[in-house]
């Protein structure tokens, strides 16, 4: 809150003139919060919400109200692990952050998971993909939050297997991500009798003309095109299917997608299209509710679940913080995180879930369908759930991650 003058002097004077004793106001307690994100690059309209969704956490958890001043930082990686982790250095050091609500992008993610983890401060992700946040990389101080490539490659790959597509081409991102999309999704081919004719993986990011990796793929003789990519580059490649008539010869397969892309690219083009989120504002009453909430803040671009997550970690660690004491949380990152997964997860964009010992938040994921233009309403009415994917069976069994804290 900032002072002006005039509420100074009426905070002076008070001081003087009312009763002191037995009337001393209890010290506020103050967390720093911390998003390190894509404000530039690719990803920056599915980043752009968190901001909004963070402090809709604060505001709904009530934080002033319980004497906790709740302070939100915010900057740009550029996709580069050296400047993410350089960041999250400096605000750990010399800023007093306690806690990250997101770092967005697998590479960054990953870059800076083991510098949270030296100074002990609380990493929550949600705009990251990677499934090695739970696998090999896990950590005593990381919880992954939303969505990750396991999960999100199974009800896709199990989906369209299921229409009859079996031949499969992978066109990625070259880096954590895309490599992890890829490793995935060709476990869920293969292992349900299906064949993959080839992978490509391009530079990321600065890539924008992907038409010799698509005649390639057309080349191939596979039947589908699996993108793992996000943003611009979803973007760029889905306009470029339907200029070289690649859709004409290849179902075309979005492994992650966001409903700003859905939105940008619109439904004549996109109707039809399956992907798997784990939330999407007209899921259910909660959904909506919350979105009637946080729509004011952000109303030309509504939060996927790369933004919408930034409300349930937030919101989940100040729940955690208050209940074990702010200045405990503050000054133990992983005994913050212990008494996170202590506590079940409720909240109105992922629901009721839990926190697993590998550090992998678990909660119900859909499948969606991109609607018709004659079937929306308009505006953000993009998708309708086509099924909904219980949380046990949605993520990666904790027993095939290979993290390292589980026995």
């Amino acid at each position: 809150m900032t002072l002006t003058r005039r509420g100074l002097m009426g905070a002076g004077a008070l001081a003087l003139t009312g009763p002191t004793v037995g009337r001393a106001q209890p010290a506020r307690q103050k967390i720093r919060l911390g998003i390190i994100t894509d404000l530039s690059g690719p990803n920056k309209d599915n980043s752009e919400p968190s901001m909004a969704c963070c402090r809709q956490a604060i505001q709904d958890f009530g934080a002033a109200e319980l004497g906790i001043d709740v302070d939100v930082l915010i900057a740009d990686h550029q996709n580069k692990g050296d400047i993410a982790s350089g960041i999250a250095r400096r605000w750990f050091d010399e800023e007093g952050v306690d806690c990250l609500v997101d770092v967005s992008t697998s590479t960054t993610a990953l870059a800076v998971n083991s510098v949270a983890r030296a100074k002990n401060k609380v990493m929550l992700v949600v705009g990251a993909a990677t499934s090695e946040l739970t696998g090999a990389q896990c950590s005593p101080n990381t919880i992954h939050w939303s969505y990750d490539t396991y999960m999100l490659s199974k009800a896709s790959t199990a989906a369209i297997m299921g229409q009859g597509s079996q031949n499969w081409f992978f066109l990625a991102a070259d880096y954590a991500f895309g490599q992890a999309m890829v490793r995935d999704a060709t476990n869920f081919v293969t292992g349900g009798g299906g064949k993959v004719s080839g992978r490509i993986f391009y530079p990321f990011p600065g890539t924008t003309d992907f038409s010799a990796f698509l005649l390639q793929a057309q080349a191939s003789g596979a039947k589908v095109l699996a993108l793992c990519q996000t943003g611009a580059d979803t973007y760029n490649t889905l306009k470029q299917v339907r200029e070289f008539g690649i859709d004409r010869r290849m179902r075309t397969v979005t492994l992650l997608m966001y409903a700003t892309e859905v939105h940008r690219l619109g439904l004549d083009a996109m109707q039809g299209i399956l992907l798997t989120e784990s939330f999407y504002w007209d899921a259910n009453n909660r959904t909506r509710a919350f979105m009637e909430r946080i729509k004011p803040k952000t109303n030309h671009n509504w939060p996927s679940s790369a933004s919408a997550g930034v409300y349930s970690d937030t919101l989940h660690y100040l729940k955690a913080a208050a209940d074990m004491g702010v200045a405990a949380a503050k000054a133990d990152g992983a005994a913050a995180v212990a008494r996170m997964r202590a506590m079940p997860t409720d909240d109105d964009v992922h629901g009721v879930g839990r926190i697993r010992p590998d550090g992998r938040k678990i909660h119900d994921a859909y499948l969606l369908q991109v609607k018709t233009p004659s079937e929306s309403r308009g505006g953000w009415d993009l998708m309708k759930v086509s099924a909904v994917i219980p949380a046990e069976e949605a993520f990666r069994p904790i027993s095939a991650g290979g993290c390292p804290l589980i026995g």
